[in-house]
């Protein structure tokens, strides 16, 4: 199937690639993300123009998804009230699924295109469940563009490496895309029973703290660190057994050909820059005004500010005693590279930092900008690793988790502390 696509594509071009995507979305198994990749393929041998070519394959998609609509807005809900029970779609469990399309649906439609088998249902469920076309047409529009986009710009940027990786590429896209339907559905949980699992997960950090009745939104910090916590200590366990297993190879490789291929040598200067954020005369200089801040807006000055101190020193242990742990050599024979310390440290120091600065913050925008640049910033200093060849991809990756971990911990720590603190000045105001 896979080869006779091609041909038709190297004859017909456009027209094949509009059509295929449309029957694709309509639910026929075809090969999508091989078809968009060998598309971008042949854009960097030239045979076909890149605007063009998204431009055809978001139409074709956005047109099957479409039809798919439509005919699932004339099944209708009688057609599964007639025969869902057969496939486990009785008319309760519908009407309970449809309220919850109908509330997040359109949000699943930009993430569901990277999920084969996701993708292909989506279209019906949306018309049976009458969501208005409107907001199905944007998001499903916009979904459309940004998965056809996607996958025909990487088949570019890999050009002659095509058909070496783009299995594999293809495979690390489908699980990230199953990863962000997981987080959607995680954080639809939380909120629909946010209440149950603060009780449960704050119940077995500690089984006194029931007791205090005055808890705030610390109650909800708790719950988000730790379950953050979790979330990355399985990844690092994960990250572990791979690396035991020498399984990065493939990651390293298909990473570091595409940030070269995406980054090429005009990019030196900028990278220099990027890789200089992680200097310890920055991220020193961040610490010390957050201490300042802290000493401005907080109430718990010195359990923060000796939280700040731990989080640091143990972080640099921690990174030492990984590093010499794993014993791994870097593409440039540098020793000790995984995980990467430039990456842990930072996620470290400017994570904590950031949580100490927006833990006395209330307004929402500033809050959300200085978690994007956090990010951002470690985003950068990973890349400028892998640029210069310093470190690997894993490295990097690696660094993210593990510092991540240490993170998470201490910013459930930090909180334990201060409720079990402020809930003993109540409890013995004498002692105050």
């Amino acid at each position: 199937m896979t080869q006779l696509i091609q041909q038709l594509m190297d004859q017909y071009g456009y027209y094949v690639l509009g059509i295929a995507l449309m029957l694709e979305l309509l639910a026929l198994p075809l090969p999508g993300e091989v078809l968009m990749t060998y598309t971008g393929l042949m854009i960097f041998q030239g045979h076909l123009n890149w605007g063009l070519s998204i431009l055809t394959a978001g139409f074709g998609a956005s047109l099957g998804m479409t039809l798919s609509y439509w005919i699932g807005f004339k099944l209708g809900t009688p057609f599964f009230e007639k025969y869902g029970a057969k496939i486990h779609l009785g008319p309760d469990k519908l009407r309970k699924t449809s309220e919850w399309f109908e509330r997040y649906g359109n949000k699943l439609l930009l993430i569901a295109y990277y999920i084969p088998g996701i993708r292909h249902f989506t279209g019906y469920f949306s018309g049976v469940t009458r969501m208005p076309f409107r907001t199905y047409m944007l998001f499903a529009y916009t979904g459309a563009f940004l998965w056809t986009g996607t996958f025909i710009s990487l088949g570019k940027v890999l050009g002659p490496k095509w058909e070496q990786f783009h299995h594999t590429i293809t495979k690390y896209l489908i699980i990230a895309g199953m990863i962000a339907v997981l987080l959607f559905v995680a954080v639809y949980m939380f909120r629909r029973y946010k209440a149950q699992m603060v009780t449960i997960t704050l119940a077995g950090l500690n089984k006194g703290v029931q007791t205090f009745h005055s808890l705030g939104k610390v109650k909800l910090l708790v719950v988000i660190a730790f379950g953050v916590f979790l979330i990355l200590f399985s990844v690092m366990a994960g990250l572990i057994q791979d690396f035991l297993a020498g399984e990065f190879a493939d990651f390293d490789a298909v990473t570091t050909f595409i940030v070269k291929a995406v980054f090429d040598e005009t990019w030196t200067g900028w990278m220099n820059r990027f890789m200089d954020l992680a200097s310890l005369p920055v991220l020193f200089t961040i610490v010390g005004l957050t201490v300042v801040w802290v000493l401005i807006k907080g109430r718990d000055r010195l359990l923060e500010v000796s939280f700040l101190l731990f989080v640091l020193i143990g972080g640099e242990l921690w990174d030492e005693g990984l590093r010499k742990l794993f014993h791994r050599t870097g593409p440039t024979s540098l020793m000790n590279t995984f995980p990467s310390e430039q990456t842990l440290i930072t996620i470290i120091f400017l994570g904590f930092a950031m949580y100490l600065f927006v833990r006395h913050v209330r307004i929402a925008w500033i809050r959300t900008g200085a978690l994007l640049l956090v990010l951002a910033v470690s985003f950068l200093v990973g890349i400028s690793r892998i640029y210069f060849d310093i470190q690997y991809p894993s490295d990097v990756a690696a660094g993210y988790v593990f510092g991540g971990v240490w993170l998470s911990l201490n910013i459930v720590l930090l909180e334990l502390f201060r409720l079990f603190k402020n809930n003993k000045s109540n409890l013995f105001p004498e002692d105050k």
